[in-house]
């Protein structure tokens, strides 16, 4: 199975051609990660998550922007699809924190439990730290 076979299954994923070949995934409007072919991925994060995926190792400054959001992740073999998948999974989770915060947002994928998946991902310190303050309820949606 590919990362793009994984990913499509996942509730409220489209999959459409990349403007620049590969994969596009979206929720919504939203683009949240794309690939080419099954050997690099790209995709965005808010800049403090994207700071500490970069600094801890996990993902690659994004190979063409690498002063924006953007990273990039060389797929290599069989645990790099496990690796990358889990770091499309992590946007797809944060995009659907993000659009649950939103005043009047419609539920998305309400199937899945996107602040338990957060929370249960095995998350580098530095990581794990943005993403919880990323994903805190703020006071203004209280």
């Amino acid at each position: 199975m590919t990362i793009a076979d994984v990913v499509a299954s996942w509730p409220g994923v489209e999959t459409l051609p990349h403007r620049f070949g590969g994969r596009e995934f979206r929720l919504g409007r939203n683009e949240f990660g794309h690939v080419h072919g099954d050997s690099l991925v790209d995709i965005p994060f808010p800049t403090t998550i994207r700071d500490a995926l970069v600094s801890s190792g996990r993902a690659r400054p994004h190979h063409v922007l690498p002063d924006t959001g953007w990273v990039s992740f060389p797929v290599d073999g069989a645990d790099g699809r496990t690796d990358a998948v889990e770091l499309l999974r992590l946007a797809y989770l944060l995009r659907l924190v993000g659009r649950q915060r939103r005043p009047g947002a419609e539920p998305s994928a309400s199937e899945v439990d996107a602040a338990a998946e957060l929370a249960a991902m095995d998350l580098p310190p530095a990581v794990r730290t943005a993403v919880d303050e990323y994903a805190r309820p703020s006071e203004r949606a209280a």
